[in-house]
């Protein structure tokens, strides 16, 4: 049933699409074989296995129904006893329905492999056997609704999400480290409104008034989310292209969950996939709790339809937040993004987020080393594109303050494409004192760069490329620093609905103080078209 959260969405968002929409639709389903040779240079091993797959790539985009689906489920068969046969599913879904005037439906779903505890192996080439890996499913959708009471607009919306996160095998943390728990599965409900004028229509600034309601739960220690928020917002414009913004209001948010299980030792109890057994007889315990007035103002200057850029500073969660973002789109085939984002988030609301920030136009390569969509995403439409490193540096069963920023370029000039995407994030871990190891006030920190280039050869022939970075560093005493670099290259050519493959790729990862894990995949395959 996990397994099927991207493809039910996807099928979702198909079935909701107006009957008069699919005159103009792509849908193509496939299905693919290929061998695969992974080679460990460091311990001089090498695996060979083949793949069976199928999958299907979907794009409707009407003047109601912007959807794109990219989802693939891969069966590897190994050829030997040093690896086990597995599955893989990656895709990722983007839609938006418009089913009346004012009403829309919206949503989106992934599926992805990515590394679980971020003091473990980081292996780029996720669909190996390799370590410190879990699969990842989430998906979002609700309505939102926009109309006017005269000159004043008013807009509600209200998205439910859910997510999923098999259990890993060996994570490589250092012998001795203290366990963490494991992500299992996060329930979310947002529910939000607001009111407003704009400026000039009834008073010379404009004025906004909202509010927010934000309820996660986990099945990990029982653990609950839960926020409110109401606020009020003014603009005041003070040239053709630039205006000043304030906002204030009240905000309430509180984390709590059980504790967890313990043995006569004092040692904490897991069931049979690792994870942490809730005491039940527990009462509930804060990990975080905030309540009382928030405050901030900034600037937004907009000089051209194509350029945008908000930058704001404020008071919240106790301490001095800063967020903006900058558009720049020069011409139709270049797009720039930046963002600077803080806040107190799970896991789960965080990558739900993250989805629903992505474009309904992207591009998709042949994913045959695993890495497409968990990190940037690129798009071939007017936005960049979005990236998810932040939320998928690592899965985390606390709640924490994200803080960091994302910056992605997407352009295409003739038959070249190309995408360059970068970021940094920092969370901040939130639990209840209590006795033992805690993550309460752990900092994490990350830093990541993905560039893409895509080249048509001809009108049956392509390339594509792409290089990866990333640097991880986790508060908790002990641990090191850890870097992981990887290179793919990927050749195709179609005859027809039959299509070929090849692909090779260079991947290196290392622990500050211990030996580099180095490894090269190649990859031949054939795929059908229907």
């Amino acid at each position: 049933m996990k397994a099927l959260l991207l493809s039910g969405a996807a099928c979702a968002a198909l079935i909701a699409i107006p009957a008069q929409a699919q005159r103009s639709k792509s849908i193509t389903p496939y299905i693919e074989l290929a061998q695969t040779v992974d080679a460990d240079l460091t311990n001089n091993d090498v695996l060979t296995y083949s793949t069976i797959a199928a999958g299907v790539d979907a794009n409707i985009h009407t003047t109601r129904t912007d959807v794109q689906v990219s989802y693939r489920y891969e069966r590897r068969i190994a050829w030997n006893k040093d690896i086990g046969d597995n599955d893989v599913h990656s895709g990722l879904a983007r839609a938006n329905v418009r089913v009346a005037p004012g009403v829309s439906l919206e949503g989106g779903a992934l599926a992805v492999r990515t590394r679980n505890d971020i003091r473990g192996a980081a292996p780029i080439n996720l669909a190996a056997d390799n370590d410190n890996i879990s699969q990842v499913y989430s998906v979002y959708a609700g309505p939102t609704v926009a109309t006017n009471a005269g000159p004043v607009q008013l807009n509600a919306a209200y998205r439910y999400g859910y997510t999923k996160v098999e259990t890993p095998g060996a994570t490589l943390v250092a012998p001795g480290a203290p366990k963490l728990d494991t992500f299992d599965s996060e329930q979310s409900h947002v529910v939000t409104a607001s009111a407003g004028v704009k400026a000039g229509e009834v008073l010379p600034v404009g004025v906004t008034v909202s509010g927010a309601y934000e309820r996660d739960t986990q099945n990990q220690l029982r653990q609950r989310y839960e926020g409110k928020y109401a606020r009020g917002d003014v603009v005041l414009p003070v040239t053709r292209t630039l205006a000043v913004r304030a906002g204030a209001g009240y905000e309430n948010i509180k984390v709590t969950q059980k504790d967890a299980l313990l043995d006569a030792a004092g040692n904490v109890v897991t069931d049979r996939n690792g994870r942490f057994v809730t005491n039940e007889a527990s009462p509930r315990r804060i990990a975080y709790e905030t309540d009382g007035l928030i405050y901030d103002a900034g600037v937004i200057w907009r000089p051209s339809p194509r350029t945008l850029l908000t930058a704001n500073v404020g008071r919240r969660y106790g301490g001095t937040i800063y967020t903006g973002s900058f558009s720049y789109a020069p011409t139709r085939s270049v797009s720039l993004q930046i963002g600077v984002y803080d806040g107190v988030t799970t896991f789960g609301r965080q990558l739900q987020d993250g989805i629903g920030r992505l474009p309904t136009t992207f591009i998709t390569q042949r994913d045959a080393f695993g890495q497409q969509f968990g990190g940037c995403t690129f798009s071939t439409g007017n936005s960049a594109g979005g990236c998810l490193n932040g939320a998928l540096q690592s899965i985390s069963t606390s709640a924490y303050r994200a803080r960091g920023v994302d910056a992605i370029l997407s352009a295409s000039r003739g038959p070249i494409s190309y995408g360059v995407g970068a970021g940094y994030a920092n969370r901040r871990f939130y639990a209840p004192e209590g006795e033992g190891f805690t993550v309460d006030g752990v900092e994490d920190d990350s830093y990541y760069a993905q560039a893409y280039v895509g080249l048509t050869l001809d009108p049956v022939s392509s390339i594509n490329a792409d290089i990866i970075a990333n640097y991880y560093k986790s508060g908790i005493v002990g641990s090191r620093g850890i870097y992981s670099e990887g290179a793919t290259v990927s050749y195709y050519r179609s005859f027809g609905r039959l299509g070929a493959s090849a692909t090779a790729g260079l991947y290196n990862f290392s622990q500050q103080g211990l030996r580099d894990q180095t490894s090269a995949q190649g990859q031949v395959g054939m795929r059908y078209s229907f």
